[in-house]
């Protein structure tokens, strides 16, 4: 039987121009929203926090330091 990567979240890791996959998947979880982002709309991530992003807005305000 073949196994299907469907709904099974993906486990990258987030380098600076592209990420590897560790564990075969279709989808990450924004770390911050928490919503669901299909590999393939993937963009945005730290590759410090080694967190992925739904938006550049998520983004930019994840990565913004506190006020």
């Amino acid at each position: 039987m073949l196994m299907s990567n469907s709904d099974r979240p993906a486990r990258l890791h987030y380098m600076a121009n592209g990420f590897r996959v560790l564990t075969t998947g279709d989808h990450v979880v924004c770390a911050v929203s928490g919503a669901r982002i299909p590999l393939e709309d993937l963009r945005y991530w730290s590759v410090a926090a080694q967190e992925a992003y739904a938006t550049a807005e998520v983004a930019t305000e994840a990565m913004s330091p506190p006020r």
